[in-house]
This record gives structure tokens, C-alpha cells and sequence, in this order.
């Protein structure tokens, strides 16, 4: 397989964010060729502000691999991780991040800061940007719009 169809993946999870109210953000942690963790955005439901996908996948890889530490993977998520993800990611020791959309918001792989380009801290995943970026964005733009639509309604 390869990053479109990693990010096909994480797409799904995603949608079934999306499905439970959540903000649509899917990821699957790749490692061996084979996915060992799967998550998506989940701090409503679970009242927990640091249920992103992200880390959703990251605990699911390292329960599954019975390690914190998770050298050789991949992590592959639709949209830019916030800060909180980036700083998990480098704690687990990720090798590569490949994400969807940019997040002009909150984004820390470059569009805000680059929490991985930071030299002075002690490891760093190499990160790349932009793979099927228009159906992440699209995803989330579309759940906005809805939203917005709902509250105006309401």
C-alpha cells in the first residue's frame, strides 16, 4: 500500500468521527507494512480534550505493540496535528508523519509552527503534508458548513 491508501484509511475513520458529532478527523498508525492503530477524534464523547485522533491511534499502536515507544512507524492523519499531537508523536518516536490538510488554525507540522523542525528537541519524525488534502479539507469543510447550518436553524 502506500500513503493515498494509508490516508484512504484514516479517511474512514474520519467519516465515523464526523457520524458521532465529532470533529472529522481520522488516523491509522502503519507499522510492518500493516496497520497497528486506529483512532479518531473523540473529545466530545469522551470528555476528554486530549481524545484526538492522533493520540486515539497512537494508544491503540502501543497497547497493541505492548511498547510507548513506536520507532519505524508511520503515522497517517487528515489533518495537521495541533501541538499536543505533535509532542506525543515525537514522545512515541515515530519515524514519518503524513497528514491530510493544513489546520491554519492550530497546525504544528509548518502552518502555524514547525514542532518537528525544531532542532533543539530530541527527535524528530520526518513529516509530509498535502496527500489527498482537497477530500480531507472537503470532509471538514463540509462538517463545518453543516454545523453552521444547524445553529443557524436552531
Amino acid at each position: 500500500m502506500n500513503d493515498e491508501d494509508w490516508m484512504r484509511e484514516a479517511l474512514g475513520l474520519a467519516r465515523e468521527a464526523g457520524a458521532s458529532g465529532e470533529v472529522p478527523v481520522g488516523a491509522v498508525v502503519v507499522h510492518g507494512g500493516e496497520i497497528v492503530g486506529r483512532g479518531f477524534n473523540q473529545p466530545i464523547g469522551r470528555h476528554d480534550p486530549s481524545a484526538h485522533a492522533e493520540i486515539m491511534a497512537l494508544r491503540d499502536a502501543a497497547k497493541r505493540l505492548g511498547n510507548y515507544r513506536l520507532p519505524g512507524a508511520e503515522l497517517f492523519v487528515t489533518l495537521e496535528p495541533c501541538l499536543m499531537c505533535a509532542g506525543a508523536i515525537m514522545h512515541a518516536r515515530l519515524a514519518r508523519v503524513v497528514f491530510g490538510a493544513r489546520d491554519p488554525k492550530t497546525g504544528a507540522a509548518g502552518s502555524i509552527l514547525d514542532a518537528f523542525a525544531e532542532t533543539r528537541l530530541n527527535h524528530h519524525a520526518e513529516v509530509a503534508g498535502g496527500v489527498l488534502a482537497e477530500e480531507c479539507g472537503q470532509l471538514l469543510s463540509s462538517f463545518f458548513a453543516a454545523r453552521r447550518r444547524r445553529t443557524e436553524l436552531a
